[in-house]
């Protein structure tokens, strides 16, 4: 029996004095530590754009095509491909690695075609150019065409040159330089590609095209798909009403001493569209429609690239 006033002792007394001590240990709200800030993120440093990936091909050229004077190639680039020159001149380069080189008539017998790759290597290869066959042609006709006299025909050419030249340089948006070319008329060959022309005695510069003799009033179809540059409504000394379709990557046709021309600069035309018809405006002895392919100031044969002509 615990005596009266005595402090008491025991179990209770111990746990009653723990809940003391603990409920001493633990501060007051109000009295405890701010936490501390959550640590400042770090400046964002953007990350740099992955270089684009090389375009895929093969480790070599691939080509399609003869390489012959007045012939054209067409070709598939090594894999990574980033720049491409022919002789030291660049050549354009589509984005799956597909390109166009060609040979002038009077083309030398090699040429160097140089890749240079993503990683700064170069792959080359050296073109062996095929020589042609030409011809010696002798044409009634004057060498001043449908000019009155040769002061008119020194009047007219410059600004006729100019056109052409216009024309020439621009670069249509346009895959015909992709296609198999067809021939824009069928029927008996008049004229040849690189012959030599002896007009009335003159002689004259080499035949730039091939001449396909069919009755006036003929239509012609454009040989591959094409962006109208030129259409001479009026028409030239020598041409006569001249049509010149670009069909990309440089690569254009020129139809020559139409009687009618049926599209208008700035046309799309399609393969196998119907032009106009064939005529004997210009420097021309009969109906015939001429048929001239330029790649950049290269001159080709239509042969090589639409092949014989029908029968």
């Amino acid at each position: 029996m615990t005596a009266r006033g005595a402090r008491p002792r025991g179990p209770v007394f111990l746990s009653l004095l723990g809940m003391i001590v603990v409920a001493g240990c633990v501060p007051a709200a109000e009295d405890a530590p701010p936490a501390p800030p959550p640590p400042a993120p770090e400046a964002s440093v953007p990350t740099p754009p992955a270089p684009p990936p090389a375009v895929a091909g093969p480790a070599d050229f691939h080509f399609r095509g003869t390489a012959i004077q007045g012939g054209a190639l067409i070709g598939q680039a090594p894999g990574g491909t980033r720049a491409l020159a022919l002789d030291g001149e660049a050549v354009a380069l589509a984005a799956d690695g597909v390109f166009l080189v060609a040979f002038d008539r009077d083309a030398p017998a090699t040429q160097r075609l140089v890749a240079t790759l993503s990683d700064g290597r170069r792959v080359e290869r050296t073109l062996a150019v095929a020589a042609g066959q030409w011809r010696i042609e002798h044409i009634n006709a004057p060498w001043r065409g449908s000019a009155a006299s040769d002061a008119e025909f020194e009047r007219r050419r410059p600004d006729e040159l100019a056109q052409i030249r216009a024309a020439r340089a621009v670069q249509a948006d346009s895959d015909g330089w992709r296609q198999t070319f067809r021939w824009p008329a069928t029927g008996r060959l008049s004229g040849f590609f690189g012959s030599q022309r002896v007009y009335q005695g003159k002689p004259g510069s080499y035949h730039s095209g091939t001449d396909v003799a069919v009755p006036a009033g003929t239509p012609f179809r454009a040989p591959a798909d094409g962006v109208v540059v030129l259409a001479a409504a009026v028409p030239f000394t020598l041409e006569g009403h001249l049509l010149i379709v670009d069909h990309g990557m440089g690569l254009n046709s020129a139809f020559l001493h139409c009687e009618r021309l049926d599209v208008a600069v700035g046309d799309r035309v399609a393969q196998g569209q119907v032009l106009g018809t064939v005529g004997r405006t210009g420097r021309a002895t009969g109906p015939h429609l001429h048929w001239g392919l330029m790649w950049r100031g290269a001159r080709l044969d239509p042969g090589t690239l639409a092949g014989p002509m029908p029968r």
